[in-house]
């Protein structure tokens, strides 16, 4: 891999074609171009000015039924990341622009409250967020994930939060007193506890090491933490299975949860583009992989199977996870939410009469 030619700290390292454009300037084919037609430019922030803050998910491969994310891209640059696809309904790429061209809604806590005060909200966990991460770099500045959770504090709704950033311990006071209603689920995404491959595939991410100590600090107030192994990908990180959920386990983790990486749409030629950069050694046996579990295809967008996987290769990769599970996570589960504390205006009328 030419190094002069490779944007460290950036994930993705071209930008790919949006389908949703006629015109645009694309950087697929490098070796055809006089000069570069990119460089790695600095983050830019948009403005959106949202109407709505809380996502029904309508998948039934998901728990929970509502989402928010307060912002739509994300400058942590994990390359196999589901999330930029959605990049290009706001016009940009799923490349290089999902890292850099961070969407942010800064009324988002203020739609919340909206929300809450609605006649038709009944209390239900709302996962924050269920796209891109609420604790991604800009999110230290901008503290539009600490207004909601004090949304969530003020009207009692559970909240479920999962991330791979430690910017979350920051909020430890909000997370102590929603954790003392039985308000708050965290997952912390674990992807590799190899540094060499964290540093290419999650680039502005905290280290593996980091995020089992992210673990330990919120187990030890007694916040309820499930580890995530997201995503597995076959023949690259799918052997760490087992000590990812050893020390989780180790820091107090009280469950764990996995997916196998799916490459939809630009993914699967971001990914690609990726590992022949990085792992050209074993390029052509990670995407093989990979299509075993998918039908033969890179991407698999079929409910029941997408984050799941079938065939031989995957029913490995669920083996050793069940195994890993009963081994080191045995007879903990996550703590319930509780509901009954919910109270918004419209409440304290009724209980007027």
């Amino acid at each position: 891999m030419d190094t002069m030619d490779y944007f460290k700290g950036r994930g993705a390292q071209i930008n790919t074609q949006n389908p949703y454009l006629k015109q645009e300037y694309v950087t697929e084919h490098i070796e055809g171009l006089d000069e570069p037609l990119l460089e790695n430019s600095a983050t830019q922030l948009f403005k959106e000015s949202a109407k709505k803050i809380v996502n029904k998910i309508e998948s039934p491969d998901l728990p929970l039924m509502f989402s928010i994310n307060p912002y739509q891209g994300c400058e942590h640059g994990c390359i196999y990341c589901y999330a930029r696809n959605a990049h290009q309904y706001w016009g940009f790429s799923a490349g290089l622009d999902f890292e850099r061209k961070i969407i942010v809604k800064h009324n988002a806590a203020e739609l919340l409250i909206k929300n809450f005060e609605g006649k038709n909200w009944t209390p239900t966990p709302i996962l924050l967020s269920g796209n891109t991460d609420c604790y991604q770099p800009i999110e230290r500045k901008l503290k539009i994930t600490r207004s909601l959770l004090k949304v969530f504090l003020k009207y009692k709704n559970p909240v479920s939060i999962i991330t791979k950033n430690n910017l979350i311990l920051r909020d430890m006071d909000l997370l102590t007193e929603l954790n003392s209603f039985n308000l708050v689920h965290v997952n912390i995404s674990i992807t590799s506890l190899n540094e060499k491959l964290r540093q290419v595939l999650e680039p502005r991410t905290v280290t593996g090491e980091g995020r089992i100590q992210i673990i330990k600090q919120l187990t030890e107030r007694n916040i309820p933490v499930r580890v995530m192994v997201a995503p597995i990908i076959p023949a690259l990180n799918s052997e760490e299975i087992p000590s990812i959920i050893k020390k989780a386990a180790e820091a107090g983790a009280s469950d764990a949860g996995y997916t196998i990486v799916r490459l939809n749409g630009s993914i699967g030629d971001l990914f690609t583009d990726w590992i022949y950069k990085n792992y050209p050694d074993r390029a052509e046996k990670v995407l093989n992989l990979i299509k075993e579990c998918h039908g033969g295809q890179l991407n698999d967008s079929r409910y029941g199977t997408r984050m799941r996987g079938e065939g031989n290769v995957a029913e490995s990769i669920r083996n050793l996870f069940k195994l890993s599970v009963a081994k080191y996570l045995a007879n903990r589960q996550m703590r319930e939410y509780s509901i009954h504390y919910f109270n918004n205006q419209h409440n304290k009328q009724l209980n007027l009469f």
